[in-house]
């Protein structure tokens, strides 16, 4: 009777040897195209650079600050692995405007000013090696293109 447990730990464990090696990488890898949705800041906070919302994996650690006058956020961003998101020479490719449509946020644009609004989402799309970090507000019941870069 004491070799049944045995005998299945092992075939659990040969059934795992036998997932193809390709099949784990792939179960490693970031997916393609994720959005993350972030509160504001309240009202009140000290002025300075306030953090509205951290996200934490085992892919990266992507915060949502927000700058604060006069205890009212003015304006958000984004920092990944604590530093900004680089700028971008180039135009986006094809597939962060398909990924943003498939999450249900708007278009990209032309950046305001500032970014505000009720909600915020940071949507992360992966082209090759190349991995691209978009900041949207939503406002007025649609979301608003804020600002982009490369991480």
């Amino acid at each position: 009777m004491r070799l049944a447990p045995a005998i299945t730990a092992l075939a659990v464990f040969g059934g795992l040897l036998a997932i193809p090696g390709a099949a784990l990488a792939a179960a490693k890898e970031p997916p393609a195209c994720a959005a993350l949705t972030f509160r504001p800041v309240p009202s009140g906070l000290t002025d300075g650079e306030q953090n509205a919302g951290l996200y934490k994996s085992r892919f990266g650690r992507i915060e949502v600050m927000a700058t604060v006058k006069n205890g009212a956020a003015v304006d958000y961003y984004v920092d990944v692995n604590g530093k900004p998101p680089a700028k971008l020479d180039e135009a986006l490719p094809a597939s962060v405007s398909a990924c943003a449509k498939a999450k249900r946020l708007g278009a990209v644009g032309e950046p305001p000013e500032h970014c505000l609004g009720d909600k915020l989402a940071v949507l992360i799309e992966h082209s090759g090696e190349r991995r691209y970090v978009l900041l949207y507000a939503h406002r007025s019941g649609e979301w608003h293109f804020c600002s982009a870069g490369g991480a």
